[in-house]
């Protein structure tokens, strides 16, 4: 999956997650916090990351860009090489702070590569724990959907990811290798039976 090399996370910036978690909510993308992400977009851009999503024509008819991201859930409006997902934004004191994306169902290259699951943190947001708590409250939305177990894959060399989907009860399965890619891909299941619910009114 697509995830963000952020440095590891350190203890001091995870208090500043959970200090203000009344404040955090995972949401489906909403006209309202547009300026929000357009800004993050930006961010992401600058990275060279996101580049599917063109900041100008995003920008001029947002309403457009949110239908086109509801679209993609519903597999009648799909063509069939296009697998179905959900997408999601981690909002805190109503800015927006990350993407997520739930594949209802996964191909031979997502079930290689790409996994359930995918998210970023936009950049001047990274080392602050959002990234964990991105991933656990998007594990506990494909529970709330009927997934039973979901698979999660990073970069060998993403030590902050490895540790985040560690921490949210990725158990490893195997290592495999990219074509065309010198680095290699870690492939972990994660049981959503285990995963404890997030708590009301974050």
């Amino acid at each position: 999956m697509s995830t963000q090399k952020c440095q590891q996370e350190t203890v001091s910036f995870r208090h500043d997650v959970w200090k203000k978690q009344p404040m955090i909510f995972l949401t489906e993308p909403d006209i309202k916090y547009q300026d929000s992400f357009l800004v993050g977009l930006r961010e992401f851009h600058q990275e060279g990351r996101m580049l599917q999503y063109d900041f100008q024509i995003i920008s001029e008819d947002f309403e457009r860009f949110l239908y086109h991201l509801k679209t993609q859930q519903d597999r009648t409006k799909l063509p069939p090489y296009i697998v179905p997902q959900s997408h999601f934004w981690l909002i805190d004191d109503n800015e927006f702070i990350g993407i997520l994306s739930l594949r209802r169902e996964l191909n031979d290259t997502f079930i290689r590569i790409g996994g359930h699951i995918g998210y970023q943190v936009r950049p001047s947001k990274c080392r602050r724990g959002y990234g964990k708590e991105l991933l656990r409250r998007g594990l506990q939305k494909a529970k709330e959907l009927g997934f039973t177990r979901v698979l999660l894959t990073c970069d060998e060399d993403n030590i902050a990811s490895k540790k985040i989907i560690e921490s949210n009860g990725g158990q490893f399965e195997n290592m495999i290798r990219v074509e065309g890619s010198p680095i290699k891909k870690l492939r972990y299941w994660i049981d959503l039976g285990d995963q404890p619910p997030v708590e009301k009114g974050h």
